[in-house]
């Protein structure tokens, strides 16, 4: 059995410095609450999602996802600290979608939303990441979703910078 997780952090050498504290709460449905590695046969069967039987995840993929956004953004967990704002991810996708039986790539899709202390709506955005996966198989696959987080924690510092105008209560 292969487990699996999201990897290192991040070696940045400019971590993101913080005056205040930015919680970050990971919110999935029932369906990705599983230890299996998820993946969906495009060309049959969209709909039905699938594991493999011999890979798995270390933690929930909500959990995992947090982490490294706790990790490499210099965020905190939801509810462990004096947070003013809260960065919240509802993650309505995240698999392996395989165009054909030798084509696959991964897929991380949803919502992001700022919300300030009394959970009150700042900024909303949704997200769509797509990356080819290096092999069809459950390593290529967890390549190729490491590869999405990482590049949502990125869209993150952008979003964030973006709208450090609606997020100013947050950011000072």
């Amino acid at each position: 059995m292969a487990v699996y997780d999201l990897g290192f952090a991040v070696d940045r050498s400019n971590p993101p410095i913080r005056k205040v504290p930015m919680a970050v709460e990971v919110r999935a449905p029932l369906w990705f609450d599983s230890l299996g590695i998820g993946y969906r046969l495009a060309y049959d069967e969209p709909a039905r999602l699938r594991e493999y039987a011999r890979a798995r995840w270390a933690g929930p993929p909500a959990q995992l996802i947090q982490l490294k956004l706790v990790r490499d953004s210099g965020l905190v967990a939801a509810g462990q600290g004096r947070a003013r704002c809260v960065l919240r991810l509802d993650i309505t996708e995240f698999s392996q979608v395989f165009d054909t039986a030798t084509v696959s790539r991964a897929v991380l899709q949803g919502r992001v939303q700022w919300l300030d202390r009394s959970r009150g709506r700042l900024a909303e955005q949704t997200f769509a990441f797509d990356q080819a996966a290096g092999s069809p198989d459950s390593k290529g696959g967890v390549a190729g979703l490491t590869a999405v987080v990482e590049q949502l924690t990125a869209a993150i510092g952008v979003w964030e910078q973006e709208r450090s105008g609606v997020l100013a209560d947050c950011l000072r």
